[in-house]
């Protein structure tokens, strides 16, 4: 069975026993988590969303993302030179029910 979900402003296509990474959610570690926003299940799609239909997972841990590099430069009579670092922190799920 899959099933499309929403959470974070992104979706995502889960089955069954899937590992997914998503933003980072408010829930301790080996906590179960619901995703309410199913977009579709098993081929059943909604409007917007599908009404009863239900995800579950369990949290597997928190972390961070590789650092990424913003360099900002404006070449102008004083050039302007900026560099910044960012690591995005996820959240990493293991996908145990599809209610649908």
């Amino acid at each position: 069975m899959k099933a499309i979900i929403k959470t974070g402003g992104k979706q995502y296509l889960v089955e069954e026993g899937s590992v997914i990474y998503v933003e980072k959610l408010n829930a301790d570690e080996g906590a179960n988590v619901v995703f309410d926003e199913v977009l579709m299940v098993n081929g059943n799609v909604g409007n917007p969303a599908v009404k009863g239909a239900s995800v579950t997972g369990k949290v597997i841990k928190h972390g961070k993302n590789k650092k990424i590099r913003i360099f900002k430069y404006v070449n102008k009579k004083k050039s302007t030179r900026k560099t910044q670092g960012h690591r995005q922190p996820y959240t990493k799920v293991e996908i145990t029910k599809i209610n649908g």
